[in-house]
């Protein structure tokens, strides 16, 4: 007699929402109706432009089905105009996704070296040990929707020492950028 696949013990409950997939399903779900929340978007010539979307102005937005992950994420709005970027850094500890909405952006990761060209569209998810560099390297302005969980409190940035990542600082959410 064969064992089932469906045996009892081989059933897990669905990834909770602070799992990559339930950050990347906001974050598509959050691009794709980014008419109701562009206007929101302010653009700074000195760095870029970033901004928590408040709960209920993303709820809004959303299909309730998606509520309940919303409630353990967090949601940001970020601007990038030609030659804007951040350090390279991660993220504290929190999954996420970030969709590009409008223009392109470049990521690094680590201490890798080359980019990733991510347009308009594209929805990136990574880990809680994720460690990237984010740019417009393009000739046009650029819009992204990056969401978190659990909720984004630090960064940490790095600098690269042969194929090495140091720990330079950290910066608070919100607060330090």
């Amino acid at each position: 007699m064969s064992r089932s696949l469906l045996h009892p013990a081989r059933l897990r409950p669905a990834r909770p929402a602070d799992s990559r997939t339930g950050s990347a399903a906001l974050a598509a779900a959050l691009a794709v109706a980014a008419d109701r929340w562009l206007p929101l978007v302010e653009y700074r010539a000195e760095s870029r432009w970033s901004a928590p979307l408040p709960r209920d102005a993303a709820a809004d937005v959303l299909d309730p089905a998606l509520h309940e992950d919303l409630a353990r994420a967090q949601v940001w709005l970020l601007s990038w105009l030609p030659g804007q970027g951040t350090d390279l850094h991660d993220h504290g500890g929190s999954a996420g996704a970030l969709a590009v909405v409008r223009g392109t952006l470049s990521e690094t990761v680590g201490a890798r070296e080359g980019a990733t060209e991510l347009s308009a569209g594209r929805v990136r998810h990574f880990g809680p040990h994720h460690v990237h560099r984010v740019a417009n390297s393009g000739v046009d302005a650029a819009v992204s929707v990056h969401v978190y969980t659990p909720r984004l409190t630090v960064m940490h940035t790095y600098r690269v020492e042969g194929r090495v990542l140091v720990r330079t600082g950290t910066e608070r959410a919100g607060v330090d950028w």
